[in-house]
């Protein structure tokens, strides 16, 4: 119970920390954000997360319910091939795009030479790099948490309930939007928070299209105006958008609990559509994963290959390294505290140690840049305090121990991604009988013992999930790197972004392949899963 409380303090301190700056600042620039950037910032922002909401929604659920529902060609391809966009960061498919349709791009160099254009003003051609081009971006990588949500909620639902709408007259698009959709609601609505909250953190898509969002006023205010305050209370405006959010997601929901009453017995009943059908929906499936997954990859392994010299040096492999420290670091330590929590709550399981646990997941609704705001201010206190002493009593200067150097970021890692860790093994733990620990404590083992030899052996392949899904995460992860990294320290995400950033793409490439190879495995692992809790059937 002790080290729930500890754990919970630590990851709230962040937020704590932000609060408490933008309220108390050494220089109170909030009357000039009013005036003058925070409009803009806010617009921005809403015009963005607005769009981004549209196409994840479009896609992730008419997709979901194809594979679901439908038979056609490559119906078992598409169930875990639509999950592969989530390999693929924002700002790397915004990379690759933006190389493929600039004007001097492969795609305009053709459409000159065949037409025999010789200026841009010859012919009209969409330009990518502003907001409708970052809303495409976010969205062919986003949407995967929509679609796997909502094929989750669809598999969950009942043969029975469609039967007897399909024998009361309405037919299967009538039964579609009146009993399955308002079914799934409450997980499209989870699938489409978490969508707006990846949206609110993005950070390379819109700097690199010149998109003026909160997150990258919050940069432009503590990187180029050097204002840590001004930085604190843009981030609380960044909270405010999360916490409503999230009262949104729950509200939504907060008259609905259902019972299922699902027999896995029973499978589900695909129906057999017309040709054009068929097609229609190979279509409609088949375009997210080439757009989204399929030309990024083709394009950064075509440069990879080509650039392998250039790109294979020791700047690669160091961050490479590097990327592999922190990630594996952050999974170890999520795992560790994770674990800690869930066992704690199963072994007192009261509402106050409910409430711990909902605050320790803070730190996954937090954008990126907002975090390293809260992380930065209580370490770099911690530091200066501890130099202080340091010199008056010892006349050594410490240095920025916590502040300067990895610690940062792999505490920050371990704020963000804890809630995946923890709620994981919290619902395999609530999985497992208590007549197991009850059989054990008979035996003469402790807790601890209990833990060690009953439920890890049980839980191990939920631990290694996890494990992977925080190490991709924080493979990924680039505001917060960014803020935090130590002086010539880079990891993968952060080495992609200088040169994508420098308009480098070809030596970016490979780099970025490996970012995107690493996120595959979690993906299939979760396609798995979830293709294996139901049986189906074709009528």
């Amino acid at each position: 119970m002790v080290s729930a409380v500890l754990t919970t303090f630590v990851v709230a301190l962040p937020v704590l920390a932000v609060i408490l700056l933008a309220f108390f600042p050494d220089e109170n620039i909030w009357p000039h954000l009013v005036d003058t950037t925070l409009p803009r910032y806010l617009d921005n922002t809403l015009r963005l997360m607005l769009g981004v909401a549209a196409i994840t929604l479009t896609i992730g659920v008419s997709t979901a319910w194809a594979v679901t529902t439908c038979e056609f060609p490559g119906r078992r391809l598409f169930e875990w091939a639509l999950l592969l966009p989530f390999a693929v960061p924002a700002y790397v498919i915004a990379y690759v795009y933006t190389d493929l349709l600039d004007y001097a791009g492969p795609v305009q160099t053709l459409l000159r030479d065949w037409f025999g254009w010789s200026t841009a003003r010859d012919y009209w051609f969409p330009e990518i790099r502003n907001l409708g081009g970052a809303t495409l971006m976010i969205g062919l990588v986003l949407y995967p948490y929509v679609y796997l949500l909502a094929r989750a909620a669809f598999l969950e639902q009942s043969s029975s309930l469609f039967a007897v709408s399909r024998s009361l007259g309405h037919s299967a698009l009538s039964t579609f939007f009146r009993v399955v959709l308002p079914i799934a609601r409450p997980a499209i609505a989870v699938g489409l928070s978490l969508v707006l909250m990846e949206t609110l953190n993005d950070f390379g898509t819109v700097d690199f299209f010149a998109v003026e969002t909160l997150t990258a006023g919050l940069f432009d205010t503590w990187m180029n105006l050097g204002n840590l305050g001004g930085a604190a209370q843009i981030a609380t405006v960044m909270l405010t958008f999360v916490l409503i959010l999230v009262t949104l997601e729950r509200y939504s929901r907060r008259r609905q609990q259902q019972y299922s009453p699902r027999d896995d017995r029973q499978p589900i009943h695909r129906f057999r559509l017309s040709v054009a059908r068929q097609w229609a929906c190979v279509a409609a499936c088949g375009l997210p994963v080439l757009l989204g997954f399929v030309v990024p990859a083709v394009v950064l392994g075509i440069y990879a290959v080509e650039y392998f010299e250039q790109s294979w040096n020791l700047s690669f492999i160091r961050n490479s390294l590097n990327s592999l420290f922190l990630s594996g670091t952050a999974a170890i330590t999520t795992l560790l505290i994770g674990l800690t929590l869930a066992y704690s709550r199963r072994l007192h399981d009261t509402p106050g140690m409910r409430v711990l646990m909902r605050l320790s997941s803070l730190g996954y609704a937090m954008p990126g840049a907002v975090l390293a705001v809260g992380v930065i201010i209580p370490l770099a206190g911690f530091d200066n305090w501890l130099d202080y002493w340091m010199q008056r009593w010892f006349g050594w200067n410490s240095g920025l121990l916590l502040s300067g150097s990895a610690f940062a970021l792999v505490f920050a890692y371990t704020v963000r991604f804890l809630a995946v860790s923890a709620g994981s093994i919290e619902s395999a733990l609530q999985k497992v009988t208590p007549s197991m620990d009850m059989a054990s404590r008979s035996l003469g083992q402790s807790p601890g013992g209990t833990l060690i030899r009953v439920h890890l052996p049980i839980l191990r392949g939920t631990l290694l999930t996890a494990a992977l899904v925080v190490f991709v995460d924080c493979m990924k992860e680039l505001p917060a790197t960014l803020i935090l990294r130590p002086f010539n320290f880079d990891t993968l995400a952060t080495y992609v972004y200088q040169f994508a950033s420098d308009e480098r793409l070809s030596i970016s490439a490979l780099p970025a392949l490996v970012i995107v190879l690493a996120g595959i495995l979690p993906i299939l692992l979760m396609s798995r899963a979830i293709s294996n809790s139901r049986k189906t059937d074709f009528s």
